[in-house]
């Protein structure tokens, strides 16, 4: 992933002698063992085998009963676990993050916790509250292991939504914003009024327990928020569907009004944008014009996307239009043309507006080092 703000913009001007092209030879793996390279192409290879995609999880189950939890669960460490978990405590993180740091690359922790839509509903507020205690110890964490932080001064760490706040209230959020456009009951100034105050919500159209839940939520991200920003720590809050993106994005918004301040210097809560959607583009657009208007740094992770599947069936099962690209190569335009409107921004705004190129793609790397060193 490569991350722009002011230190990596459009205006640089011609790359300094010590600047090096941005090369894919290979040359980050050396620091992988033999081993670990067979691994990886299992694992890769494994990954792209449909049978194992589809029934993954009931794979997983068959192997605990057959082979006891303690023979499955060294398998699973031997391969998919060990080839994309950093380690299960902070010595086995810290010794991954000191691999990466010497091929020049810092980490972006992420506590790999969510809610599935399909899952059966959390009662009460401890599963949440549970999560919110893991993701303050990440926050430390980020902190603590990059001797060096990034050009903001700052560490980074990804956040998700639906492990603070459950579905069927970003579901809930999502409708009414819907149906109801512009609300001023759903205001992201006034969310972040009661985040800071602490007085509780009653939006109309929620039952008591809805509004509770959203009391206790927003008072869970509030104390996300005041935690990483003591510890220089920002957050890249994950997009997930579409179905509640709209809610994740109006507490995000929320979020924003209250500590993406310029006094803050710069933003400590990002967004993230998928590219394979049809509105990205548009959207990416009106909410960059937004926050300069209300004189607000604005984070932006881009992406292409990863539920293009899911997303597909519920538009069907709906009989609703599908929000997603026809194609791969219409969401290759997407991204390149979202990422130059981003390059525009950052070019224009500084330290104002800041980009995470967030993709695997060489060809979009390459465009956005492009633009940095003017060759």
């Amino acid at each position: 992933m490569l991350r722009i703000c002011r230190a990596l913009c459009s205006r640089a001007g011609a790359p300094s002698r010590d600047w090096q092209p941005l090369s894919f030879d290979g040359s980050a793996f050396h620091h992988k063992t033999t081993a670990e390279l067979a691994r990886a192409f299992l694992v890769l290879r494994l990954c792209a085998w449909p049978p194992v995609v589809t029934h993954g999880l009931a794979l997983q189950s068959w192997s605990q009963r057959l082979l006891g939890s303690r023979v499955s669960r060294a398998l699973l460490r031997a391969s998919m676990y060990g080839q994309f978990v950093a380690g299960e405590t902070t010595e086995e993180v810290r010794d991954c993050v000191q691999k990466l740091q010497g091929l020049g690359l810092r980490p972006l922790l992420a506590v790999p916790i969510e809610e599935e839509p399909d899952s059966a509903a959390k009662t009460g507020e401890s599963w949440y509250e549970d999560n919110l205690r893991a993701m303050l110890r990440c926050v430390e964490m980020s902190r603590g292991l990059v001797e060096t932080p990034g050009p903001t001064g700052n560490s980074i760490m990804q956040l998700r939504m639906t492990a603070l706040t459950s579905i069927r209230l970003c579901k809930e959020l999502t409708s009414w914003m819907r149906k109801a456009g512009s609300s001023s009951e759903l205001s992201p100034e006034k969310l972040a009024e009661a985040m800071d105050s602490g007085q509780s919500l009653q939006i109309s159209f929620l039952n008591a327990e809805q509004n509770r839940h959203l009391q206790a939520s927003l008072s869970r991200l509030h104390r996300m928020a005041q935690k990483a920003h003591a510890q220089h720590v920002q957050l890249l809050v994950d997009a997930e569907y579409t179905f509640i993106n709209p809610a994740l994005s109006l507490l995000v918004a929320a979020l924003a009004a209250r500590w993406n301040r310029p006094k803050e210097g710069g933003p400590l809560v990002w967004n993230t944008y998928q590219a394979y959607l049809q509105d990205t583009h548009e959207r990416l657009r009106r909410e960059a014009e937004a926050a300069r208007r209300a004189g607000l740094a604005f984070g932006v992770k881009l992406v292409r996307g990863a539920y293009m599947e899911k997303e597909r069936m519920v538009a069907r099962l709906q009989g609703t239009e599908d929000p997603t690209q026809p194609d791969y190569e219409a969401t290759n335009r997407s991204y390149s043309q979202c990422l130059e409107l981003m390059m525009n921004q950052v070019s224009l705004h500084g330290p104002m507006c800041h980009l995470m190129v967030a993709s695997h793609n060489e060809e979009s790397v390459h465009q956005a080092t492009r633009r940095h060193t003017g060759v």
